[in-house]
């Protein structure tokens, strides 16, 4: 009998959740496509290109609404099932709060775990596709936050890459490599660059200056194809093409390792990536909080009103999230403490709500 009663309410909210999560993907892909229009005939950036571009921003756009989506369509589904008694049916065959509340959260952890996947596999590879097709599309090059281009420090190489291509092919490279003491040994000059694998990039148009005082002086020569051995990877240089709450979390883990290894800040990224970590967490906050608010009018005629309160909270919890990430890097606030305070406050308030609504 509890099977049924749990596949019944397992299927009932996946409906819904998931026509929520439809409705609002088109939503947003819709202001999407309204953005990418002013662009149009941008170096040959046609309504294909951006049709192409706004469909693989879906999965982002899943991943950042999963949360949202959990809590608008269990509010619908459970107020729906509240409001024909079907919930109250449920307490009289014996269903407790605690048992109701444990399916609650079993649907919680996998839609939890749906983020998850698609937060760590789909929407960074979805994501950095995205751009790389569209910065192809307009015939545009990434430049860096300076006039000189992007300035990487990797061990006792300082390496400034002027431009980079949407398929992460380097232009206007040089490298300065110091010995002890910040001594510099030489300077390496490449056109382009293309990484091999196993931390090797091809240089083409090498130019290499070395400086040895003891040996002679300063000796220069060139090549056509020339090596440059670093630990710096495309994936590392993506972090130019996809913002760090973009990333997954074993790019930005590896490159947060670079950073420290590098003597470098590392707070946004960390802050990046507990956030990958929690935030599937608050799929269970968004499902539990569903249920009082479902409970707290027995009337169908109220659906709306309800649906309305939960959207003011999924907004209130998409505000938080960022404004605690701002504070927390502006601060330099542990960055699990940080992202964890939006998903435990409104697991708490939804708890306090339960609570209030059993003992009356």
């Amino acid at each position: 009998m509890m099977k049924i009663l749990a596949r019944y309410l397992f299927r009932q909210l996946t409906v819904f959740i998931l026509f929520t999560l439809i409705g609002l993907l088109g939503l947003y892909n819709f202001f999407d496509l309204i953005g990418e229009l002013g662009d149009l005939g941008k170096g040959g950036y046609t309504l294909s290109d951006a049709l192409i571009y706004v469909f693989l921003q879906t999965p982002s756009n899943a991943y950042n609404l999963m949360p949202i989506a959990v809590l608008i369509g269990g509010i619908f589904a459970l107020s729906t099932l509240a409001g024909n008694a079907e919930l109250t049916v449920m307490r009289a065959a014996g269903v407790s709060v605690k048992r109701l509340l444990f399916w609650l959260l079993s649907i919680g952890v996998l839609y939890g775990a749906v983020t998850l996947l698609l937060g760590e596999y789909v929407a960074p590879v979805a994501k950095q596709a995205a751009n790389q097709h569209r910065l192809a599309a307009t015939k545009a090059m990434l430049v860096g936050e300076f006039r000189s281009g992007v300035w990487v420090k990797d061990g006792h190489q300082i390496v400034n890459i002027a431009e980079m291509l949407p398929d992460l092919t380097i232009l206007g490279i040089r490298i300065y490599e110091f010995g002890d003491k910040m001594v510099l040994n030489r300077i390496m000059d490449g056109t382009q660059g293309k990484y091999k694998g196993h931390g090797e990039w091809e240089l083409e148009g090498s130019a290499e200056t070395r400086f040895a005082p003891n040996e002679g002086g300063v000796t220069m020569t060139r090549a056509a194809v020339g090596i440059w051995s670093t630990s710096i990877t495309p994936e590392m240089l993506a972090v130019l093409l996809v913002e760090p709450s973009q990333m997954s979390g074993r790019s930005l883990y590896s490159y947060i390792d670079h950073l420290r290894r590098n003597n470098q800040k590392t707070s946004r990224y960390e802050l990046a990536l507990w956030g990958k970590l929690f935030y599937p967490l608050a799929c269970l906050s968004m499902i539990v909080i569903a249920l009082p608010f479902a409970q707290t009018q027995r009337r169908s005629g109220n659906v709306g009103m309800r649906l309305f309160a939960g959207i003011i909270v999924g907004m209130a919890f998409h505000f938080l999230n960022q404004v605690v990430v701002y504070l927390g890097e502006l601060r330099a606030w542990p960055p699990a403490l940080v992202v964890s305070i939006p998903t435990l406050f409104f697991l708490f308030i939804a708890l306090v709500m339960l609570w209030r609504q059993e003992r009356r």
